[in-house]
């Protein structure tokens, strides 16, 4: 197994590995043993979150990854050591300068240094960053790298195309969980056959094969206005898949389980479109109505969904009289530390991630300008309590902020739940005939789903035997 990387490197790595861990709740990683721990690699990922991403694929893997990136982020000179140094490779984008057609064959000589090392490469082909579910055009430049090189070397290289599909469940979402799916790895040699004289085929080909594979790793639709529809049928009955499960065979993590249903939500909702429009239509029809009566009463359906379990709302009550009363003195402890550095965050994320309107720089601006500002004002209130108090009581102090921080966060988190599910049960109680008519709306949704699942399986079960059917008689005698 290589080294991690050069100190330097390893300190930063270390560094975001903290700020990630800050950020995101969880980073689960899954088939991480198809990652190669030596040898050359290129990996190749979707690019839903800005820098970020790169973040956590450098942290995901436990080799050194070499990033290309645009040189407009090496034009400050000490942002251009510290990048040069954890090997980060810039390139010019064509709108950053049409003329530096140089500058992007020195980043293909540069890629190619790195990986005859026997080093790795992280690499986005789709060549921007993105908010939606789709997967964008993969551009041809991983994949004419790869056949260049392995090419140059007589396919002796043993260089490796890894496809990472990164799935993160809120991505502008302080303490939300993120996904590394690694696909199976991609030997470039095997793309070769005839690449002198028809290499224009043997890219596409290698490039097809890349796109394939991290669609397959992604919740990808193609048609960008079932988004909605998906989310909406995820809502209503991921709780009965995840409990009657018969897509996942295999043990695996609750955000693995939850990917893998959601692409087999979309996948249904595509099948349903293609052969029962009509079907699709009634019931997109359907769920509007009933996602119309929600917003104007002012509720989720999540809250729906446990109306009127009445006991469970007192249960509920009590716990949260119970706890609110003694996490009151921490929450508060916390918060008045977390004011001004969250104040900071705020202002940071209007003025360079745009929000609300782009989600794609909303976790990079807010850990950058959280450390900065969480850093900063910490470190003042402990010189602080420090000069008054001094040692050990200042050490302990430190320790308290970053804890009674996060304990703050939760507290009022769940207590804005808590209100609103108060809130709605209370509408719902005053309002039986609304409560009555969305939950027989909902009945029937979450029924129509049941009906066109049974469907779905039965279809697949007869394709299934018709295939086994197939290589039956083929093995059969002539």
């Amino acid at each position: 197994m290589q080294a991690a990387g050069p100190l330097l490197y390893r300190i930063v790595r270390r560094g975001i590995g903290s700020a990630l861990g800050f950020y995101f709740k969880r980073i689960e990683r899954f088939h991480a043993e198809r990652v190669p721990l030596a040898g050359p690699v290129l990996f190749a990922s979707n690019h839903p979150n800005s820098l970020t991403d790169a973040f956590v694929i450098a942290h995901s893997v436990p080799r050194k990854v070499n990033f290309v990136a645009t040189a407009q982020l090496f034009r400050f000179g000490p942002a251009r050591w510290l990048l040069t140094q954890c090997g980060v490779i810039p390139i010019n984008r064509v709108k950053d300068d049409p003329r530096a057609m140089r500058s992007v064959i020195q980043t293909f000589e540069a890629c190619f240094r790195v990986l005859e090392r026997g080093e790795a490469i992280g690499i986005f082909p789709e060549g921007i960053t993105h908010d939606d579910a789709q997967l964008k055009p993969v551009k041809t430049g991983a994949a004419r790298m790869a056949l260049e090189l392995e090419h140059h070397h007589e396919g002796k290289l043993g260089l490796q195309i890894v496809p990472v599909g990164l799935n993160f469940s809120a991505k502008e979402t302080y303490r939300s969980e993120a996904l590394v799916n690694f696909g199976e790895p991609i030997r470039v040699a095997n793309f070769l056959k005839g690449y002198p004289e028809k290499r224009h085929e043997c890219i596409h080909a290698l490039n097809v094969e890349i796109e394939h594979c991290l669609q397959s790793l992604i919740v990808h639709l193609p048609q960008l206005e079932r988004v909605r529809l998906v989310a909406a049928v995820k809502r209503l009955y991921l709780d009965r898949l995840l409990l009657g499960n018969r897509v996942i065979h295999e043990p695996v993590a609750p955000e693995v389980e939850e990917l893998l249903l959601t692409q087999a939500i979309a996948n249904a909702v595509d099948f349903t479109f293609q052969n029962h429009p009509n079907r699709a239509t009634a019931f997109v029809e359907k769920l509007d109505r009933y996602e119309g009566w929600l917003r104007r009463l002012k509720l989720s359906d999540e809250v729906l969904a446990h109306f009127p379990k009445n006991r469970r709302l007192v249960r509920q009550t009590f716990a949260w009289t119970l706890l609110a009363a003694i996490g009151a003195p921490m929450a508060a402890y916390g918060w008045v530390h977390r004011l001004l550095p969250c104040a900071f965050i705020r202002l940071a994320g209007k003025r360079f991630a745009k929000v609300p309107a782009d989600r794609t720089h909303v976790s990079t601006v807010s850990m950058i300008a959280g450390g900065g500002g969480f850093g900063f004002f910490y470190g003042l209130c402990v010189a602080i309590f420090h000069r008054l108090f001094g040692w050990p009581a200042s050490f302990w102090y430190a320790l308290s902020l970053p804890v009674a921080g996060l304990a703050a966060f939760y507290y009022l988190r769940d207590l804005r739940r808590f209100t609103a599910s108060l809130r709605a049960s209370y509408v719902l109680l005053r309002a039986p005939f609304a409560a009555r008519h969305l939950l027989a709306l909902r009945s029937q949704l979450i029924a129509e789903i049941e009906a066109e699942r049974g469907e779905i399986s039965l279809v697949t079960e007869r394709s299934d035997s018709y295939h086994h059917l197939k290589l039956g008689l083929g093995a059969g005698p002539e």
